[in-house]
């Protein structure tokens, strides 16, 4: 039973860590950071990303334009723009996750004999998973704490339309809690369990051999 709840954990740890490394790669790249909507202009929508902006209008549609410069981001993206740098490196390193990761599963024949190995390899995928996750959540939560500081700003005055939270904010801390629950899932697998999931294989081998002696009327000879 504690077996199955094993390989359980280890499946849906790395379900986790694949959504939540998609949905990192999409968030950096959504163009939904930031969104205002203007009160004289309803039909009027602006956003902003990481990459470009975009003002969506009723009869036009969405139109996106690229930033001409890293320097003509606001300051709070320009951070995050840099930080989101690691991002992407992160994103290699949760690619790398799942595959040290997928190789460490019990459930995979490769390796059998050497639990102590795959192990290992599970804890390795759980730490580069925890890395990416908050990797993730850092440049998200930044853009936010900023966006809450800008709205409530009393300097600014109120006719002066604000900024609010875009969708990619959200889907980032979404990837970042995946990833670091993922890793979560596949750390507490490893070292949860210590009987490793050969010695089963090898308890089924030895009963095979002395069912085979009973049918053949012969004592075991190790006996």
């Amino acid at each position: 039973m504690a077996l199955v709840f094993r390989v359980a954990m280890q499946f849906v740890g790395i379900l986790l860590s694949l959504l939540g490394w998609v949905l990192s790669i999409i968030t950096t790249f959504l163009p939904h950071w930031k969104n205002l909507n203007l009160d004289l202009n309803e039909m009027e929508n602006w956003t902003v990303g990481l990459w470009q902006t975009c003002v969506t209008q009723e009869e036009v549609g969405m139109q996106c334009k690229d930033f001409d410069s890293f320097l003509a981001l606001p300051a709070e993206l320009r951070i995050s723009r840099i930080i989101l740098i690691l991002m992407f490196l992160s994103n290699g390193l949760g690619f790398l996750g799942l595959l040290v990761s997928g190789f460490g599963l019990d459930c995979l024949r490769i390796g059998e004999r050497q639990q102590d190995v795959k192990r290992q390899l599970l804890i390795l995928g759980g730490i580069l998973f925890w890395t990416a996750g908050v990797t993730a959540l850092v440049p998200v939560s930044w853009v936010a704490h900023r966006t809450v500081q800008e709205f409530w700003d009393e300097t600014v005055p109120e006719i002066v339309p604000r900024w609010e939270f875009g969708e990619a904010l959200f889907i980032g801390w979404f990837a970042g809690c995946s990833l670091l629950l993922g890793g979560c899932l596949l750390n507490w697998a490893a070292c949860g369990t210590q009987v490793p999931l050969a010695s089963g294989h090898y308890a089924v081998a030895e009963m095979q051999t002395q069912c085979s002696y009973l049918d053949n009327g012969t004592a075991n000879p190790s006996v």
